[in-house]
Protein backbone atom coordinates (compact mmCIF):
# COMPACT_ATOMS: atom_id res chain seq x y z
CA UNK A 1 0.00 0.00 0.00
CA UNK A 2 1.53 3.30 -1.19
CA UNK A 3 1.18 6.25 1.68
CA UNK A 4 1.08 10.14 0.79
CA UNK A 5 1.25 13.30 2.61
CA UNK A 6 -2.32 14.29 1.91
CA UNK A 7 -3.26 18.08 3.37
CA UNK A 8 -1.39 17.65 6.39
CA UNK A 9 -2.53 13.92 7.27
CA UNK A 10 -1.60 10.41 5.66
CA UNK A 11 -4.30 7.92 4.44
CA UNK A 12 -6.68 5.95 6.84
CA UNK A 13 -5.22 2.69 7.29
CA UNK A 14 -5.75 -0.58 9.17
CA UNK A 15 -3.42 -2.38 11.46
CA UNK A 16 -3.10 -5.85 12.70
CA UNK A 17 -1.34 -7.55 15.10
CA UNK A 18 -0.29 -4.55 17.15
CA UNK A 19 -2.80 -5.28 20.56
CA UNK A 20 -5.48 -3.01 21.66
CA UNK A 21 -7.02 -1.13 24.38
CA UNK A 22 -10.33 -1.12 25.21
CA UNK A 23 -11.52 -3.26 21.81
CA UNK A 24 -9.59 -0.73 19.41
CA UNK A 25 -6.92 -1.64 17.69
CA UNK A 26 -3.42 0.35 18.08
CA UNK A 27 -1.43 1.44 15.48
CA UNK A 28 2.12 0.00 14.37
CA UNK A 29 4.40 2.46 16.38
CA UNK A 30 6.86 0.39 13.99
CA UNK A 31 5.11 1.51 10.86
CA UNK A 32 7.85 3.81 8.87
CA UNK A 33 5.04 6.77 8.08
CA UNK A 34 3.88 6.51 12.34
CA UNK A 35 5.97 9.25 13.69
CA UNK A 36 6.06 9.75 17.61
CA UNK A 37 8.81 11.33 19.98
CA UNK A 38 12.21 10.23 19.93
CA UNK A 39 15.11 12.00 20.66
CA UNK A 40 18.67 10.64 19.72
CA UNK A 41 22.50 12.17 19.96
CA UNK A 42 22.40 12.54 16.47
CA UNK A 43 23.65 16.31 15.53
CA UNK A 44 21.87 18.70 12.70
CA UNK A 45 25.22 18.54 10.74
CA UNK A 46 25.42 14.60 11.60
CA UNK A 47 21.94 14.56 10.12
CA UNK A 48 22.71 16.26 7.37
CA UNK A 49 25.41 14.98 5.81
CA UNK A 50 23.68 11.75 6.36
CA UNK A 51 20.58 13.07 4.10
CA UNK A 52 22.71 13.90 1.53
CA UNK A 53 24.42 10.60 1.38
CA UNK A 54 21.13 9.16 1.24
CA UNK A 55 20.57 11.41 -2.03
CA UNK A 56 23.60 10.11 -3.12
CA UNK A 57 23.03 6.87 -2.81
CA UNK A 58 19.00 7.10 -3.98
CA UNK A 59 20.74 8.87 -7.49
CA UNK A 60 22.80 5.37 -8.13
CA UNK A 61 20.07 3.54 -7.93
CA UNK A 62 17.56 5.36 -9.88
CA UNK A 63 15.61 6.27 -6.66
CA UNK A 64 13.74 9.47 -5.36
CA UNK A 65 12.92 10.03 -2.10
CA UNK A 66 9.58 7.76 -1.07
CA UNK A 67 10.83 4.91 -3.59
CA UNK A 68 14.04 4.28 -1.20
CA UNK A 69 13.26 2.38 1.86
CA UNK A 70 16.36 4.36 3.13
CA UNK A 71 14.77 7.88 2.41
CA UNK A 72 11.65 6.78 4.17
CA UNK A 73 13.83 5.02 6.91
CA UNK A 74 15.56 8.38 7.91
CA UNK A 75 12.62 10.30 7.14
CA UNK A 76 10.92 9.26 10.55
CA UNK A 77 14.18 9.30 12.41
CA UNK A 78 14.44 12.89 11.35
CA UNK A 79 11.37 13.76 11.98
CA UNK A 80 10.87 11.94 15.46
CA UNK A 81 13.15 14.21 16.81
CA UNK A 82 10.56 17.14 17.24
CA UNK A 83 7.18 14.55 16.82
CA UNK A 84 4.50 14.31 19.67
CA UNK A 85 4.57 11.22 21.32
CA UNK A 86 1.98 10.27 19.43
CA UNK A 87 2.19 6.65 21.75
CA UNK A 88 2.01 8.04 24.72
CA UNK A 89 -1.27 10.36 23.78
CA UNK A 90 -2.98 7.87 21.93
CA UNK A 91 -2.39 4.98 24.26
CA UNK A 92 -3.66 7.19 27.47
CA UNK A 93 -5.99 8.43 25.59
CA UNK A 94 -7.67 5.27 24.40
CA UNK A 95 -7.54 3.99 28.27
CA UNK A 96 -9.56 6.82 29.21
CA UNK A 97 -12.00 5.98 26.58
CA UNK A 98 -12.16 2.48 27.86
CA UNK A 99 -12.37 3.53 31.32
CA UNK A 100 -15.63 5.82 30.42
CA UNK A 101 -16.83 3.18 28.52
CA UNK A 102 -17.09 0.72 30.98
CA UNK A 103 -19.43 3.40 33.01
CA UNK A 104 -21.82 5.01 30.31
CA UNK A 105 -23.49 2.77 27.93
CA UNK A 106 -24.94 6.01 25.66
CA UNK A 107 -23.55 8.26 22.90
CA UNK A 108 -21.44 10.57 24.26
CA UNK A 109 -19.12 13.55 23.22
CA UNK A 110 -16.19 13.45 25.70
CA UNK A 111 -13.09 15.55 26.46
CA UNK A 112 -10.53 14.33 28.47
CA UNK A 113 -7.33 15.72 29.69
CA UNK A 114 -4.23 13.66 29.35
CA UNK A 115 -0.38 14.08 30.46
CA UNK A 116 0.63 14.95 27.06
CA UNK A 117 -3.03 16.62 25.44
CA UNK A 118 -6.95 15.55 25.11
CA UNK A 119 -8.95 12.91 23.55
CA UNK A 120 -12.32 13.64 22.11
CA UNK A 121 -14.35 10.54 22.10
CA UNK A 122 -18.04 10.36 20.09
CA UNK A 123 -20.23 7.14 19.86
CA UNK A 124 -22.36 7.64 17.40
CA UNK A 125 -26.27 6.83 17.91
CA UNK A 126 -26.39 3.48 16.19
CA UNK A 127 -23.56 2.24 18.36
CA UNK A 128 -21.78 0.70 15.45
CA UNK A 129 -19.48 3.57 15.09
CA UNK A 130 -16.81 5.28 17.56
CA UNK A 131 -14.61 8.35 16.56
CA UNK A 132 -11.70 9.18 18.54
CA UNK A 133 -9.71 12.49 17.93
CA UNK A 134 -6.21 12.77 19.43
CA UNK A 135 -4.44 16.17 20.33
CA UNK A 136 -1.28 17.08 21.38
CA UNK A 137 -0.31 19.79 24.18
CA UNK A 138 -0.10 22.52 21.64
CA UNK A 139 -3.73 21.68 20.42
CA UNK A 140 -2.25 19.84 17.24
CA UNK A 141 -4.07 17.13 16.07
CA UNK A 142 -2.21 14.03 16.01
CA UNK A 143 -4.42 11.09 14.97
CA UNK A 144 -8.40 10.54 14.22
CA UNK A 145 -9.80 6.94 15.34
CA UNK A 146 -13.00 5.55 13.45
CA UNK A 147 -13.78 1.76 12.43
CA UNK A 148 -12.55 2.46 9.27
CA UNK A 149 -8.77 2.79 10.67
CA UNK A 150 -6.41 5.24 11.88
CA UNK A 151 -5.43 8.34 10.13
CA UNK A 152 -1.95 10.13 11.45
CA UNK A 153 -1.95 14.05 11.12
CA UNK A 154 1.22 15.83 10.61
CA UNK A 155 2.31 18.72 13.14
CA UNK A 156 3.31 22.41 11.68
CA UNK A 157 6.91 20.76 13.56
CA UNK A 158 6.64 17.79 11.44
CA UNK A 159 6.00 19.24 8.07
CA UNK A 160 8.26 21.80 8.78
CA UNK A 161 11.47 18.81 9.85
CA UNK A 162 9.96 17.09 6.56
CA UNK A 163 10.60 20.03 4.45
CA UNK A 164 14.18 21.06 5.57
CA UNK A 165 15.24 17.75 4.98
CA UNK A 166 13.48 17.15 1.42
CA UNK A 167 15.11 20.81 0.88
CA UNK A 168 18.78 19.33 1.67
CA UNK A 169 18.30 15.93 -0.07
CA UNK A 170 17.10 17.59 -3.14
CA UNK A 171 20.05 19.82 -3.37
CA UNK A 172 22.01 16.75 -2.99
CA UNK A 173 20.67 14.94 -5.13
CA UNK A 174 20.92 17.17 -8.37
CA UNK A 175 24.05 17.59 -7.55
CA UNK A 176 24.75 13.80 -8.16
CA UNK A 177 22.49 13.81 -11.19
CA UNK A 178 24.85 16.56 -12.24
CA UNK A 179 28.06 14.95 -11.46
CA UNK A 180 28.84 16.84 -8.72
CA UNK A 181 31.48 15.04 -5.96
CA UNK A 182 30.13 14.40 -2.58
CA UNK A 183 31.40 16.35 -0.01
CA UNK A 184 32.10 15.27 3.49
CA UNK A 185 33.52 12.38 5.35
CA UNK A 186 32.51 10.09 2.94
CA UNK A 187 32.26 10.09 -1.11
CA UNK A 188 29.06 7.82 -1.89
CA UNK A 189 30.05 6.69 -5.55
CA UNK A 190 27.32 7.67 -8.06
CA UNK A 191 26.28 5.15 -11.37
CA UNK A 192 24.45 6.71 -14.21
CA UNK A 193 20.55 7.19 -14.22
CA UNK A 194 17.44 5.47 -15.32
CA UNK A 195 16.90 7.26 -18.67
CA UNK A 196 14.30 10.03 -18.54
CA UNK A 197 14.02 9.59 -14.72
CA UNK A 198 12.62 13.24 -13.53
CA UNK A 199 14.03 15.06 -10.15
CA UNK A 200 10.29 16.42 -9.95
CA UNK A 201 9.25 12.44 -9.65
Amino acid sequence: MQIHLSNGSLQCRNFSGTGSIGGIPLPDFHDEYVYSKKKSSTSESAYKQQIAEQAYQDFAKGQFQNQSEGFRRLMKRYTSEVSPDRKGIISSGLKAVSRNNQKVLKPIDLIQTLLEGKVKYQKLPSGESDYIEFYDNNGEMVATYSNNGWTMYTTNAEAARQTKMCTIYNEAWGNAKRGVPMTGSENVPTESPQEGFDVTA
